[in-house]
């Protein structure tokens, strides 16, 4: 399945990036403004994605505006919200919390947002004790037809939080 990550900020975009559908474009507005921007900083695959894009931005995010709490995307956006300042999220979350803070979409659709999540079965030979059985019977499910029918359907807010890859619907 897949989503996307979207970055969203305060309603007054003080480094004006809304409808910048170029992430590395609207990464540069935010850094050349030095507008807060709220970092997970706890090594997570969000604070990957994030530091790979500031890569490609070319940008060292560093100073007073850019701010790594060591925390879950849940404990970023509320920071985000209280300084309102940018903060890269993926929707599913944002979605989740969107009536509890203020922040709104302001980039996305970039190709470089792109969130795929898979599944697999950890290796029986390198970890005896881990139940592999189950595991395949667990992945077979995810995939079958019933199953990604599930995560296709699954909404909050009304709006589908991830879209079947296993198969098409």
């Amino acid at each position: 399945m897949y989503n996307d990550f979207i970055i969203l900020g305060p309603p007054d975009d003080p480094a004006e990036i809304k409808g910048e559908s170029n992430v590395i474009l609207a990464l540069k507005k935010i850094a050349d403004c030095k507008a807060y921007f709220v970092s997970r900083g706890d090594d997570s695959g969000t604070h990957k994605k994030e530091k790979s894009l500031w890569q490609k931005a070319e940008i060292t995010p560093e100073g007073k505006w850019y701010m790594e709490i060591g925390q879950g995307m849940g404990a970023a956006l509320q920071v985000a919200n209280e300084r309102q300042a940018y903060v890269l999220c993926d929707r599913g979350t944002f979605l989740a919390y969107k009536n509890k803070i203020g922040l709104i979409i302001l980039s996305e659709g970039d190709g470089l947002l792109f969130n795929p999540y898979g599944i697999m079965a950890v290796n029986p030979a390198r970890y005896p004790q881990v139940k592999y059985m189950e595991a395949m019977q667990l992945i077979a499910w995810v995939t079958s037809v019933e199953g990604q029918k599930i995560i296709g359907e699954y909404k909050k807010e009304g709006e589908i939080l991830f879209h079947p890859m296993a198969i098409k619907q």
